[in-house]
């Protein structure tokens, strides 16, 4: 019985691995998309933004980054130039991307009181 249980975890281990691994975004392929599209108004490093009000994306979570896309696409977060720039983007694109900014050395600096 214990044989039966090591063997289901195992496979379930290399299941999750393999699809893990089959779904990693590709942080080159975002590089190129985010010079593309997003280095215009948030800056190449992604903390240099052209406006004091454009958001600083290096460093922030790919999963927010990332549904933010998402919400920018479906215009349940509206705004004209996001939604514009988001509306072209596959779903994977949009991973590519989030995870590059993710990777990048970020600017933003929390201090708890």
């Amino acid at each position: 019985m214990a044989a039966k249980l090591t063997h289901r975890l195992l496979c379930a281990a290399a299941f999750t691995a393999l699809a893990a691994t089959a779904s990693a975004a590709d942080l080159a392929k975002g590089r190129e998309k985010a010079d593309q599209v997003c280095a215009a108004c948030h800056g190449k490093d992604g903390n240099t933004p052209i406006d004091p009000t454009y958001p600083k994306l290096a460093g922030q979570s790919a999963d927010y980054l990332f549904q933010a896309l998402l919400d920018y696409k479906s215009e349940a977060r509206k705004n004209a130039i996001m939604g514009g720039q988001a509306k072209p983007l596959s779903r994977r694109e949009m991973e590519d991307v989030a995870a590059y900014y993710a990777s990048l050395p970020g600017q933003l600096n929390y201090k708890p009181r």
